[in-house]
């Protein structure tokens, strides 16, 4: 298990927020997501066997969320 930590610039509205969430937590191997309303700051923990940090990262920004 791994844990990360990615700042997606529009995760600061609830919903959001939400979007961000069940697009995560639909990835095989992410197994946690939090999120902060503050900054936008998303902590993840997933498994490296079966998802990497860059294919989550990938996927947001298919979504068109913008990393930082």
């Amino acid at each position: 298990m791994a844990e990360t930590t990615i700042f997606v610039k529009e995760a600061t509205t609830d919903s959001i927020i939400q979007q961000i969430e069940q697009l995560l937590n639909q990835i095989d191997g992410v197994e946690r997501v939090l999120i902060d309303t503050e900054d936008g700051e998303v902590k993840l923990e997933f498994d490296t066997d079966k998802i990497t940090e860059e294919e989550i990262a990938s996927m947001l920004m298919e979504q068109n969320y913008l990393l930082h």
